[in-house]
């Protein structure tokens, strides 16, 4: 039995692997492993960090994080160290390592919570704040109802406009504003949408590209505008611009697909494969397929 998994989880780490195969198979892939889980799971997510695509690399980074496995730790503390990968694969992997929040990380992400890449840096202390949160509340309830490690845990206020008022304020500190922005998307509706929407004109990258995130989370057609003008900001960095055409992707419109067909030959690398993954998980979205990481037989359909 042990054997037969291990052979399936290998097959899925080739496609995932292989760089002469289309970005959409490979994503698959990698969440299909993450999905499966394991030593050789996270073994074979972890040999992808020699790939030339930042966007694939940061979503490595992030399942390991959302795998919450400890023989990720040092895959992870590599990515983050390595100064010659982009800012957007070190800022993930700085996420990741908060995600499974082991104590031992701490004094290295106090290290890099001083790095001279802004988001990084503010990466590095949100986890720090995670992981130091979690030591005092460890029983604290886990009903986050989209089942995802967050950097940040929901603010327990629950009226609107007052975690608005958090959110948008610049002045306060990163956590306080992320744990608004978690709590909105708990609360969910059409009033906490628009307040997260306008989270996209405020803030740092790394804040933006988290709205983008959560909004992408929530599905719904009121971020849609948002989003779309978001993505075609040209002047607006490419982490934030990706992570917005991922949400338009999840929320599957038809407003949805011009946005991201307007740019698949976008100036920006990560923009243009974002673009490219959106629109299969537009097409997911609109399929009778029970997951995005749908089995191995599907994967290769896709891949050949």
């Amino acid at each position: 039995m042990a054997a037969s998994r291990n052979n399936q989880v290998a097959s899925i780490g080739r496609i995932l692997l292989d760089t002469s195969l289309p970005l959409p198979a490979r994503f698959r892939a990698l969440f299909t492993l993450r999905n499966l889980g394991g030593p050789e799971a996270v073994e074979w997510i972890g040999r992808g960090f020699v790939d030339n695509s930042a966007l694939l690399k940061h979503e490595l980074a992030y399942c390991l994080g959302q795998m919450r496995d400890r023989s990720a730790l040092p895959i992870l503390i590599a990515v983050l160290k390595d100064c010659s990968q982009d800012a957007m694969v070190r800022h993930e992997a700085g996420e990741a390592l908060g995600a499974i929040g082991d104590p031992e990380v701490l004094e290295l992400l106090k290290e890099y919570s001083r790095d001279p890449v802004i988001e990084v840096a503010e990466t590095c202390q949100l986890a720090i704040q995670r992981i130091e949160w979690l030591q005092k509340n460890p029983d604290a309830p886990d009903d986050n109802p989209f089942l995802s490690v967050d950097p940040a845990p929901p603010a327990e206020e629950r009226d609107v406009p007052a975690l608005r008022s958090i959110l948008l304020n610049d002045s306060l500190p990163l956590f306080e504003r992320y744990r608004a922005m978690f709590a909105l998307r708990n609360i969910g509706g059409k009033e906490s949408v628009l307040a997260l929407t306008d989270g996209l004109q405020c803030g740092g990258a790394l804040f933006r590209h988290e709205i983008g995130y959560v909004l992408g989370q929530m599905q719904h057609e009121a971020a849609v505008p948002g989003l779309a003008a978001a993505l075609d900001r040209l002047q607006e960095s490419p982490m934030v611009r990706h992570e917005c055409a991922e949400a338009l992707g999840s929320i599957a419109q038809e407003e949805c697909l011009k946005a991201l067909r307007t740019h698949m030959g976008d100036v920006q690398q990560v923009v243009r494969e974002s673009c490219e993954v959106a629109l299969d998980m537009y097409e997911y979205e609109n399929s009778e397929d029970f997951q995005y990481a749908n089995g191995l037989s599907q994967i290769q359909e896709l891949a050949s």
